[in-house]
């Protein structure tokens, strides 16, 4: 039969003076636990009277049943809201600081994701509960309260004494909550009450850092207003310019700019237009070319040598990204398009894009460049170029130099093995004055019946051509240029 409420409770009076106490705390669970989690009030001031351990706490089996590993028969009433059932306890003695996970920790995110009363709050720290005891990983009741922007809450913490500037145990106090959350009344509130406003995590991170990273605007004009550190970097070395310039945030942008010290960033080894212009972030790079900062910035040797082909450009970033928008601002503004190791017009050949390729000569890219690390006897932009005949007679026309392929580096030694395609031998040709082809060349050309006109286009005279084209030098094609492409 199913027993009413005041059936169990007299059965429980009635078995109290027959329960013997010791065999009941070797069980490692006080009847009390049950009573406040089942918000039995009635039964659970039946066992105060009798003198029941309030403070009693759960056996560690019994204990991990639960997910927060509670102790005590507080901690239950807490969890479940019953501010009678905690009254009665901590009225009888119950300690308030006896479970792992505080119950002043629980009473707080109840009260505030919850948007009940705070009176659980309020009794708790009557009753002694520690303001500043933290869980494991160092969250305190501020914490929570900031977090969930409660600023009732949070007064009435540090009223009883709670430290505004308390971090966990990644460093980050509570107005770093504050700014990463987007609370800006608990952030005020943390400002009035002495927290230091350029704080940094075990990251380094800064308040106004975090708030530029979520992208959260009335924080960073509150800090800015407020004096907030814009030239604190992080352990990264980034500061808070450089993330809001990643992240693409134009108006955050605007609000650092006079904040930040230009100098300072160029100690970072890295301008926010290389954050810019490797996300993409078109607004933002045009942004920072009117701040006027400098377009030719290039990373530092460390920063650079995070990327396997060396890049230091902004510049770099837009060819590789094949943004045209940003490679044609950035080279309006100035850019240089060859501070590169690895010069961006060979990037932008490799793409077959003629449009970048276009805008990069007409800005000055070097149309005979090389790469340092993988020497050659002919300009790599011609290397690059062997797929797109077209891009090929673009960087012909515009005095690309390939003389030094004239030369066959084997002589008449053994040659390797050599594949050639027709239409390229046939386009170079055009661009040749008088050519000698090495032996093997011609050994090659002979084999083929159907080549034999190129062979009759190399051995004409050669002074039509040097009439026609004396604008741009003369290039000659051997067998080692075929050999490698």
């Amino acid at each position: 039969t199913k027993l009413t409420p005041y059936s169990a409770y007299v059965i429980v009076a009635m078995l109290i003076p027959r329960t013997n106490t010791v065999k009941v705390r070797r069980s490692g669970i006080s009847p009390l636990h049950f009573a406040a989690e089942r918000n039995r009030d009635d039964v659970l001031e039946t066992l105060i009277e009798a003198r029941y351990d309030v403070n009693a706490k759960l056996s560690d089996d019994w204990s991990k049943m639960y997910e927060d590993r509670r102790s005590t028969a507080l901690y239950s009433a807490v969890v479940n809201r019953n501010t009678e059932a905690a009254a009665m306890l901590l009225e009888a003695g119950a300690d308030p600081n006896l479970d792992i996970f505080n119950p002043l920790l629980v009473a707080v995110r109840k009260a505030t994701c919850e948007k009940e009363n705070p009176a659980m709050v309020a009794m708790l720290l009557n009753y002694g509960a520690s303001v500043n005891m933290s869980c494991i990983q160092g969250w305190t009741a501020l914490h929570e309260s900031v977090c969930r922007n409660n600023v009732e809450i949070c007064e009435m913490l540090i009223k009883a004494g709670a430290k505004v500037s308390m971090p966990n145990m990644y460093g980050i106090t509570p107005i770093f909550v504050a700014a990463q959350s987007g609370k800006v009344d608990a952030l005020r509130m943390l400002l009035k009450n002495g927290a230091d406003l350029n704080s940094q995590a075990a990251d380094g991170a800064t308040a106004l850092y975090e708030a530029c990273k979520n992208g959260h605007e009335n924080i960073v004009e509150f800090l800015l207003s407020q004096n907030a550190d814009a030239n604190k970097p992080g352990k990264t070395g980034l500061l808070p310019i450089h993330i809001a310039a990643q992240r693409g945030n134009d108006s955050i942008i605007s609000m650092l700019i006079p904040a930040t010290s230009k100098a300072r960033v160029r100690r970072t080894g890295i301008s926010p237009l290389h954050l810019a212009a490797e996300r993409n972030r078109n607004d933002i790079v045009e942004f920072l070319i009117e701040a006027d900062f400098d377009v030719n910035a290039m990373l530092s040797e460390d920063r650079s040598m995070m990327y396997e082909d060396r890049r230091s450009t902004a510049l770099y970033f837009a060819v590789m990204n094949n943004n045209i928008d940003a490679t044609t601002m950035l080279l309006k503004a100035g850019a240089n398009p060859n501070l590169d190791t690895f010069n961006p017009l060979l990037v932008a050949l490799r793409q077959g894009c003629i449009q970048t390729v276009t805008l990069l000569v007409e800005h000055g890219a070097n149309v005979n460049a090389y790469i340092p690390t993988h020497p050659t006897t002919f300009p790599a932009s011609v290397m690059f170029c062997m797929k797109y005949l077209t891009i090929l007679k673009y960087l012909m026309d515009n005095g690309c130099d390939a003389l030094s392929c004239f030369n066959c580096v084997y002589g008449s030694n053994l040659h390797p093995p050599i594949k050639t395609r027709r239409p390229i031998i046939d386009v170079l040709l055009d661009y040749v004055g008088h050519v000698k082809l090495c032996a093997r060349l011609t050994e090659h050309l002979d084999s083929y019946h159907e080549w034999q006109c190129i062979k009759e286009k190399a051995s004409m005279c050669s002074h039509t051509f040097c009439l026609n084209y004396s604008y741009m030098q003369m290039i000659s094609v051997t067998c080692v240029f075929i050999y490698w492409f």
